[in-house]
């Protein structure tokens, strides 16, 4: 993967810098709240459920209620955060429905805010390029890579939008670059990014730790050894890598994860409160 050519546009230094937008407090901004309390629900635009059914393959699946509560998440998450083109690229409705329809697919049953320590999501036409700090020992070195996607800490999540476009047409292969990195998301609400989100009840931090470990040290045993693996080989990189990835897994080929690591797919489900593999 390359980019032709570096962008070059404002944003690339706020990249630099990790600084992300000031937070936009919307109109909307206590109606997951109000949602909550059993109020009547946002009108969703009419073009905004078209691009649903035409963009977002994984959307079309959901039961009736869950495409509701989907669609007021949605309205919640354009409500709040702000999006910005970078590298000439030009933000529509498209754009913005489309990632956040799949963004909230990860918040679907769960009490918990639109990610709330997100402020801005930066999207590129293609692939970009990003700096990057490497450590080989002693030595620190400065360099840059091609991205598809990442995310901040410092309230910043980055797409390439032709990768995003991507999933439109291959929703079930696995890849999905909007789930990955608002699965980073999730995993640094808790103030770390360690593969493990906040869980809630403690009970859930040990099965957590014991799956999820179990099935990324095969993973890591697999790759080394030169064997084949279903769980993507990125997901080896490190825990918050694996748990990006087997979330995408989950979400779109939930009938495999299922079949061939039950354990990992069951504690999933009991975190995302979702069985997609029964749709």
């Amino acid at each position: 993967m390359s980019a032709s050519e570096r962008s070059r546009d404002p944003l690339r230094d706020r990249l630099v810098a990790g600084v992300g937008s000031a937070p936009v407090l919307g109109l909307l901004r206590p109606l997951r709240r109000w949602l909550r309390r059993g109020r009547q629900p946002v009108p969703f635009p009419p073009a905004w459920a078209k691009i649903l059914d035409e963009r977002v393959p994984l959307a079309r699946a959901l039961p009736e209620a869950d495409r509701h509560e989907l669609e007021q998440l949605v309205v919640v998450f354009l409500d709040e955060k702000t999006f910005e083109g970078a590298g000439g690229l030009t933000i529509t409705d498209e754009m913005r429905v489309t990632i956040a329809a799949q963004a909230c697919l990860l918040l679907l049953h769960r009490d918990t805010d639109v990610y709330p320590d997100l402020d801005t999501v930066v999207v590129y036409p293609s692939a970009y390029v990003a700096p990057e700090t490497r450590h080989e020992g002693p030595v620190v070195i400065e360099d840059e890579s091609v991205r598809l996607g990442e995310s901040w800490q410092r309230g910043l999540v980055v797409l390439a939008w032709d990768a995003v476009r991507g999933t439109m047409v291959n929703e079930r292969d696995g890849h999905n670059v909007v789930l990955h990195e608002f699965a980073h998301q999730l995993d640094a609400e808790d103030g770390v990014v360690d593969g493990a989100p906040d869980l809630g009840k403690r009970a859930r931090y040990a099965t957590w730790a014991r799956v999820l470990g179990d099935a990324y040290a095969d993973l890591v045993a697999r790759i080394h050894a030169g064997r084949d693996t279903d769980i993507d080989a990125y997901g080896a990189t490190s825990p918050p890598e694996f748990f990006a990835v087997v979330t995408e897994m989950f979400f779109e080929k939930p009938a495999r994860l299922k079949a061939r690591h039950p354990e990992l797919y069951a504690t999933l489900a009991d975190f995302y409160q979702q069985d997609p593999a029964a749709l």
